[in-house]
C-alpha cells in the first residue's frame, strides 16, 4: 500500500470512529443549514378523500404554514419546499429536488386515511321458489331469504405517526449516501476520498454507518414530534417504521421523516386539520421537535431508538 493510501485509510478510520461513536468536537459550524419540507401528493395526485376535502390540499396548507413559521424560529437557517402550489411531482424527482438543495433534514407532510366501516342489517324476507330433482321427481319448494340494508359509516380512527424508513430500505438510503456524497463528506477529505473505489470496503462501510446515524437521527426525530403531538392533547399512535417504501424517505441523503398530521376520513379530524387553529398548532408541534433535535445535535444527546414497525401497504 502506498504511503498516500495508509494516509487515506487513516483518515477514513478517523471518520468511521467518529460517526460509529458520534462523538464529535464542539463545532462552530451550524448544524442545520438547510430544511427540505415536502408537501404530499399534489396536481393529479389528490391523495386521501376526506368529506369535503383532499390530501393534497391539506398538506400543501400545513406545509407553507410550516414554512413561514419554521422560518420565524430559524432564522438563520434554509427552507426549501418542494412545492408551493398544486403541481404534481414524482416522488423520485421530490427526493432529487431535497438531494439537490444539499438538505440536512427532510420533513414530508401527510394525512392519514382509513377504509370507511361496513354495517347491515335485516330490513325482511323474501319468499323464493326453487326445485329439486328432474322429470316427475321433480319437486317445489320454498324459502325464506332474508333482505338486507348496507350501509357505511366514517372509520372512528384518529391520531398522529410519524414515520421513518424501515431497516429493509437501508440499501436503498446507501444508494442515496453514494449518489449524493458531496452532502456530507468534508470538503477538505473530498478528494481524498475519491481515490477510493466507490465499491471499495472502505466506502461500503461509511455508507453504512452513515445510514445508521441517519437512522437514528430520524428515528429520534419521529419519537420528539410524536412527544410534542402528545403534549398538545392529540392521540399519538407513536413513531414508526414504514415497511413497504416510502421513497421519499429512503431516497433522500439526509435524515428524514413522514409526519401523518391527521386521519382525513374522521370528520372531527377532518375538521380540524382544514382549520387554522389545527394546522398552527401541528406547525408549532413539529417545530418544537426541531428544536430539540437541533439541541441534540448541538449537545450528541441522542437516544439509541428503534421505531415499531408498521405493515401499512401504503406506498409514497
Amino acid at each position: 500500500m502506498t504511503l498516500k493510501k495508509i494516509t487515506v485509510t487513516l483518515a477514513f478510520m478517523i471518520i468511521l470512529t467518529g460517526i460509529s461513536s458520534f462523538t464529535y468536537a464542539p463545532s462552530k459550524q451550524p448544524v442545520l443549514r438547510t430544511i427540505v419540507i415536502d408537501a404530499g401528493h399534489g396536481g393529479t395526485d389528490a391523495g386521501a378523500k376526506g368529506s369535503y376535502s383532499y390530501e393534497k390540499d391539506v398538506t400543501l396548507a400545513i406545509a407553507l404554514k410550516l414554512q413561514q413559521q419554521m422560518q420565524k424560529a430559524f432564522p438563520d437557517i434554509n427552507f426549501v419546499m418542494t412545492r408551493t402550489t398544486d403541481v404534481f411531482d414524482n416522488p423520485k424527482v421530490k427526493a432529487s429536488k431535497a438531494n439537490n438543495a444539499n438538505g440536512d433534514l427532510f420533513i414530508c407532510i401527510h394525512c392519514n386515511a382509513a377504509p370507511a366501516v361496513k354495517h347491515s342489517e335485516i330490513t325482511g324476507y323474501k319468499t323464493v321458489v326453487y326445485y329439486t330433482g328432474k322429470g316427475k321427481k321433480r319437486k317445489k319448494h320454498t324459502k325464506e331469504v332474508p333482505q338486507y340494508h348496507y350501509w357505511t359509516t366514517p372509520n372512528p380512527a384518529m391520531g398522529t405517526e410519524t414515520y421513518i424508513w424501515g431497516p429493509d430500505k437501508n440499501d436503498d438510503k446507501e444508494v442515496a449516501m453514494r449518489e449524493n456524497e458531496s452532502l456530507y463528506i468534508d470538503s477538505s477529505l473530498a478528494k481524498e476520498v475519491g481515490d477510493f473505489d466507490p465499491n471499495s470496503p472502505e466506502k461500503r462501510i461509511l455508507y453504512s454507518l452513515k445510514t445508521q446515524q441517519y437512522f437514528t437521527r430520524s428515528a429520534n426525530l419521529a419519537l420528539m414530534v410524536e412527544e410534542e403531538f402528545s403534549k398538545q392533547g392529540r392521540i399519538s399512535r407513536e413513531a414508526r417504521q414504514r415497511q413497504v417504501g416510502i421513497w421519499v424517505l429512503q431516497a433522500t441523503a439526509m435524515p428524514s421523516i413522514l409526519v401523518e398530521t391527521g386521519y382525513i376520513t374522521n370528520p372531527e379530524e377532518e375538521d380540524y386539520i382544514n382549520s387554522e387553529k389545527g394546522q398552527f398548532e401541528i406547525c408549532d408541534a413539529i417545530i418544537n421537535a426541531v428544536k430539540r433535535y437541533k439541541s441534540a445535535l448541538e449537545t450528541n444527546t441522542f437516544r439509541n431508538l428503534t421505531p415499531q414497525a408498521d405493515d401499512s401497504s401504503t406506498s409514497q
